[in-house]
């Protein structure tokens, strides 16, 4: 058994006024995609960490509709940023109840970060939109 609880906000009002810690999120990502077999952790802990893997990646799209948000409406890398939060919404809106599921969680994360880092490039700090490319 775990000796660790997990924070759940799933009003996100905690992650409005933190950065996310990015290297806490890829650290649980690498656990969770190191796990080769259900047997290697406890069906409570995969749960724990499902719901830790959802409370990140609400994070990190949060951050992701926040700089897509300061693109043109008609810019591809908002719409495309667009398609991978309703990709996100879906995937969350799902129970955490497999191996498999937490895995999922992991990657999702992942692709939101990925996404993340392209938008940051194209968003200079100021929030006005860079050239597109």
């Amino acid at each position: 058994m775990s000796t660790f609880d997990v924070l759940h906000d799933p009003e996100g009002r905690l992650a409005a006024e933190l950065p996310p810690d990015r290297t806490v999120h890829e650290q649980a990502v690498r656990t969770a995609l190191a796990w080769s077999s259900p047997l290697d952790v406890p069906a409570d802990d995969v749960v724990r960490v499902g719901a830790l893997l959802a409370g990140a990646a609400r994070v990190v799209a949060d951050e992701v509709r926040v700089c897509a948000d300061r693109l043109p409406d008609d810019d591809g890398r908002r719409l495309f940023a667009e398609l991978i939060l309703q990709e996100a919404d879906g995937r969350l809106s799902q129970p955490c109840t497999s191996l498999h599921r937490v895995q999922n969680r992991a990657r999702l994360i992942r692709s939101l970060y990925e996404r993340l880092d392209r938008l940051e490039a194209a968003v200079p700090a100021d929030g006005s939109a860079a050239a597109a490319p």
